[in-house]
Parts: C-alpha cells; structure tokens; sequence
C-alpha cells in the first residue's frame, strides 16, 4: 500500500519475552515500523516478561483505555509452560476472531511446512479493542502484519475490513 491509510488506527505494541530489551526487540520494532509507515499511530509500547498477571493487568489496562483501539502482541504463541499470550488474551476475548489464526497458520505453511501446527497466533475482539497475538519471530510478525493486518487495518481494504466495523463494535 502506498498511500497512508485515511483511517489511523491507535495500535499498542506488546512484546511478551523473558529475555528481550528494547535493544533485541526486532520483532517488535518490525511491528511499529510497519503500522507507522501505514500511517497508523503507536498508541504504546511495552516489553513485558512471560508471566500471565503482569500481561493481564497489561490487557486489562489497555482495553480500559479508550484511545488504545488494537492491541498487538508478539511472542509467548507456542506451546512450552512459559507461553501464556494466547491463554491470557482468550480470557478477554469477547468475540474470538479464529479466522485469524487458521489464516496465519495457512500462509505460515509455506514458509515453516508442519511446523505451524506449534503457532497458535490468535486474534479476537475483546470490548471494543482488537487483540492480535503473532509468534516472536521477525519473520512470522512480518506474514502478520503484511499478509493479513495491514490490509484489514486499512479502510480502503475490500470488500471489508476491521476498520470499518469499529463503530460498531459496542453494538
């Protein structure tokens, strides 16, 4: 897309790992980076520890917050004990948005084969705010955003998008 979308949205970008700083963090600078040349504004950004309280009170925060529209976090999406973003954002989930995942796992495939079935990037409406959660990975952020957020955070996007039913999203 070439043009800035007519429509900012105000996205809060999540890091969930045990390990990153805002230094190491490419996965989430590759998130602020696209959604701001989108023409998006970066309503946050937080690098917050594998741990289900803290990223909760985070959530939980951020959807109390009316200026904060969609919520995207990267990392915490696979399957090990310390990987609580999919379980912590499913709890806020009003409406589980699966398409979402199945799509990221779909479009994943040709890059990783099988190894997909590990991902369980996920998305859905909780309240009035959208939470997205992508794998870690640079690469797997990247599919995300460009393959399937960019274009449904885009009210020129056809024949739908997310954008366009915001206003109605406390209906």
């Amino acid at each position: 897309m070439t043009e800035p979308t007519p429509r900012p949205v105000r996205i809060a970008v999540l890091t969930v790992s045990d390990t990153r700083t805002e230094a190491t963090d490419r996965s989430g600078a590759l998130l602020i980076e696209r959604l701001t040349s989108a023409g998006h504004t970066l309503h946050s950004r937080r690098i917050l520890p594998d741990d289900m309280t803290v990223l909760d009170s985070a959530v939980m925060a951020l959807r109390a917050d009316p200026t904060c529209e969609v919520v995207l976090a990267t990392g915490g999406t696979g399957i090990t004990g310390r990987d609580v973003t999919v379980d912590v954002f499913e709890r806020h989930y009003t409406k589980p948005i699966v398409g979402f995942g199945e799509l990221f796992r779909h479009l994943s495939y040709a890059d990783i084969g099988a190894s997909t079935i590990q991902s369980r990037a996920s998305g859905g409406l909780a309240g009035t705010t959208l939470l997205f959660a992508l794998p870690g990975s640079p690469s797997a952020c990247a599919l995300g955003w460009d393959q399937i957020l960019a274009h449904q955070l885009d009210a020129r996007s056809k024949p739908c998008n997310l954008v366009a039913l915001m206003p109605r999203f406390d209906e």
